[in-house]
C-alpha cells in the first residue's frame, strides 16, 4: 500500500518526471484549485493526457477560503441574471448527487426587517422564483414565516423592526476537501497532478506557448514540461501567469477580499444558519457547524500580497459589529474569535462598478501565444467552467490532429469519497461505516469526523490501523498515525501545515485540536516523508507561520500593504 498511489507525496517527483517525459501532453493546467481540478477531471475522463501544476498546495488559495457554501444563486436573482440562477441550481443538484459526503443541505433563514433590503412580499416572491428557476426539490422549497415563527426558529434575532422571515436551502461544503477529492478522482482516471510546482517561464515554438519551465519548490529541481495546449487556471494569480507570458493586456482581474471569523458555538448559539442585512446594506452569513459558528463575509478591494491574504483588525471589527447588531444579546468581542480565514475573489474588472457589484461570471481569454486563461466564476460553477475550457481544447485537438473527443460526462461521475453500495442511501451508508470503524477499534467521535471529512475513504484509513500498531505507535495515537499515513500516501500531503489547514480543517474549525497535536503531526510527517534537516526547518517555519497568522492581525489594509510589499 505504501507510496503506490499516483497521488502520494512520496511519488511527487516520479509523477513530475513522468509528466516531463510524456511529451507533449494534450493539456497542461496551471493551477490546482477547484477550476483546475475540474478541468483535469473533465479532460482525463474524455481521454486526454493531462497534467496539473500547483505552486502551493491543492486548493490552498481561493478554493479553501470561501463561505463554504454551494450556493443556489440567490444573489444572482437580485442582479436579474435568470440564466445563471438556473445553471447554478442544476450544478448544485449534480454535486449533491456526486459528492454526498461533502455537500450537505442546510436550511437558511432570511429575516425580514422594516426598512431592510427587501420587504416581506418581495422576499416571498423572490424566494419562490429562486426555487422555481433553480429546480429546488419540493421538500427544500422556501417557507415564509410570521414574526412569531421567525422568533421561535431563532430567538437570538433582533426583535426591533422584525416582520418575519423566509426559510430557504443552501448547501454546506468543505471547499478544500471538495477540491482535493475532485483532483484525486481526476488522478484515478489518468491525470497527473503535482503540488508545490511553480511555473517560472514559458517555452515557445513559432510564437506559440508549447511548454513551461517548472521549479519544484520541495526538491529545488527544475523541469521542462511540454503540452499541445496550456490553460491558465491560477485564480488570483492568473494575471501573474499572463504577465510571464507577456499577454497581460485588455481585461484584468479585480481582486476583492472576503474574511470569515470562527467562534465557539456557546458564544453564538444560533439554532441554524442565517443570511442578513448589515447596517451598511451588505449581507452576512452566520453558519453553525458542530461546536463552532462561523461568520462571513466582507467584500473589499484588495491590492496587498496575493500569497498571504490576511484578515485585519478592521475586517474583524466589521463582522463583530454586524453580528452584534443582528444578535444583540450575544455581545461578541475580539476575545471570542477562535480562528479565521481570508480569501480573494478573482473578479473581472468593470469600469465604474464597486467590489460587490462586479459580476461573478467566468470568462476565457486567449493570448497571442494561444495561452488559454479562465478567470472569474464561482465555486458552484466550476464544472461548467471546466466543460467550456475542455470543449475548446477538444475542438483544437481535433482540428490539429483529427482525433475526436467525447462530450463532457462529469455530471455522472461520483467524486472520490462519495461511493456507496448500490441501492443504499448515503445516510444509511454513513451509519454503517461508523459502526464498522467502531468495530475495528476507532472511537465513535473520531470515526464520525473521518466519515464527515473523507466519506467512504474513511474506511481506507481504518485499514491502516494495523500497520500503525505494528510500528509500535502508542495506542492513543494510532488513529492519528493512520490518518496522517493515508493523507501523505493517498492525498499528496507534503507539509504539516497543509494537513492541519486543508486536509483536516482543524486550524479553522477545531483550533484547540490543531494546537494540541501540531508537534506530533510534525514529528510523524517528518518520519513518514524521511525529511532532511533543512526540509524539517522549512516545514516548521510554514507551521509556525500558519499559527502566527491566526493570532497576529495587522491593524488595517495600509499596515497589511506595508507588511507584504
Amino acid at each position: 500500500m505504501e507510496g503506490k498511489s499516483s497521488f502520494s507525496a512520496k511519488r511527487r517527483e516520479t509523477v513530475l518526471k513522468a509528466m516531463e517525459q510524456e511529451t507533449p501532453l494534450d493539456l497542461l493546467v496551471i493551477g490546482g484549485g477547484i477550476t483546475g481540478a475540474g478541468i483535469a477531471l473533465d479532460a482525463a475522463t474524455r481521454g486526454m493526457r493531462v497534467g496539473v501544476l500547483e505552486k502551493n498546495d491543492f486548493g490552498s488559495g481561493t478554493s479553501s477560503r470561501s463561505t463554504k457554501l454551494i450556493h443556489g444563486g440567490l444573489r444572482y436573482l437580485k442582479q436579474g441574471d435568470v440564466k445563471l440562477v438556473q445553471e447554478v441550481g442544476r450544478e448544485r443538484a449534480i454535486l449533491y448527487k456526486n459528492a454526498p459526503h461533502l455537500v450537505v443541505p442546510a436550511p437558511m433563514l432570511l429575516p425580514v426587517y422594516k426598512g431592510g433590503t427587501y420587504g416581506y412580499l418581495a422576499t416571498s416572491i423572490g424566494l419562490y422564483v429562486y426555487d422555481w428557476l433553480a429546480g429546488v426539490a419540493r421538500k427544500e422549497r422556501r417557507k415564509m414565516l410570521s414574526r412569531k415563527q421567525t422568533m421561535e426558529l431563532e430567538p437570538l434575532l433582533k426583535k426591533d423592526g422584525l416582520k418575519g422571515g423566509g426559510l430557504y436551502f443552501e448547501y454546506r461544503t468543505d471547499d478544500a476537501r471538495l477540491t482535493l477529492d475532485i483532483m484525486k478522482t481526476a488522478c484515478q482516471r489518468g491525470a497527473k497532478a503535482v503540488n508545490y510546482t511553480e511555473v517560472t517561464d514559458f517555452v515557445y515554438e513559432n510564437g506559440r506557448a508549447a511548454g513551461v519551465t517548472v521549479h519544484d519548490r520541495i526538491s529545488g529541481r527544475h523541469h521542462e514540461i511540454r503540452a499541445k495546449h496550456i490553460v491558465n487556471a491560477a485564480g488570483p494569480w492568473a494575471d501573474e501567469i499572463r504577465s510571464i507570458d507577456g499577454s497581460l493586456k485588455g481585461k484584468r482581474l479585480f481582486l476583492t477580499k472576503g474574511v470569515h471569523l470562527v467562534v465557539d458555538s456557546h458564544r453564538l448559539p444560533v439554532h441554524q444558519a442565517a443570511y442578513f442585512d448589515t447596517p451598511d446594506g451588505r449581507m452576512v452569513f452566520v453558519i453553525p457547524r458542530g461546536h463552532i459558528t462561523y461568520i462571513g463575509t466582507t467584500d473589499t478591494a484588495y491590492s496587498a500580497s496575493i500569497d498571504q491574504p490576511r484578515m485585519t483588525q478592521e475586517d474583524r471589527d466589521y463582522l463583530i459589529r454586524a453580528v452584534n447588531a443582528m444578535f444583540p444579546a450575544v455581545k461578541l468581542t475580539e476575545r471570542d474569535i477562535r480562528s479565521h480565514w481570508a480569501g480573494l475573489r478573482p473578479l473581472i474588472y468593470e469600469e465604474g462598478k464597486g467590489p460587490s457589484e462586479l459580476s461573478r461570471k467566468d470568462e476565457i481569454f486567449i493570448s497571442d501565444s494561444q495561452l488559454i486563461t479562465i478567470a472569474g466564476g464561482k465555486l458552484t460553477g466550476f464544472r461548467k467552467m471546466a466543460e467550456k475550457v475542455v470543449d475548446l481544447v477538444a475542438g483544437r485537438l481535433q482540428q490539429s490532429g483529427g482525433k475526436a473527443y467525447p462530450s463532457c460526462s462529469t455530471d455522472k461521475i461520483t467524486i472520490s469519497g462519495g461511493e456507496r453500495p448500490e441501492g443504499v442511501s448515503y445516510e444509511d451508508w454513513k451509519r454503517q461505516m461508523i459502526q464498522d470503524g467502531i468495530a475495528a477499534g476507532v472511537d465513535g467521535q473520531t470515526m464520525q469526523e473521518w466519515v464527515d471529512l473523507y466519506g467512504s475513504n474513511a474506511l481506507r484509513i481504518v485499514k491502516r490501523l494495523p500497520e500503525s500498531a505494528r510500528l509500535n505507535i502508542p495506542p492513543q495515537l494510532q488513529w492519528l498515525h493512520a490518518q496522517l499515513t493515508y493523507s501523505v500516501e493517498e492525498e499528496m500531503t507534503v507539509t504539516p501545515a497543509d494537513f492541519l489547514r486543508l486536509r483536516s480543517g482543524w486550524s479553522y474549525f477545531n483550533l484547540a485540536k490543531a494546537e494540541k497535536y501540531r508537534n506530533i503531526v510534525e514529528k510523524m510527517m517528518n518520519d513518514l516523508l524521511d525529511l532532511q534537516p533543512e526540509q524539517k526547518e522549512a516545514q516548521l517555519a510554514m507551521l509556525n507561520q500558519l499559527f502566527r497568522h491566526l493570532h497576529e492581525l495587522p491593524v488595517n489594509e495600509q499596515q497589511l500593504q506595508s507588511m507584504t510589499s
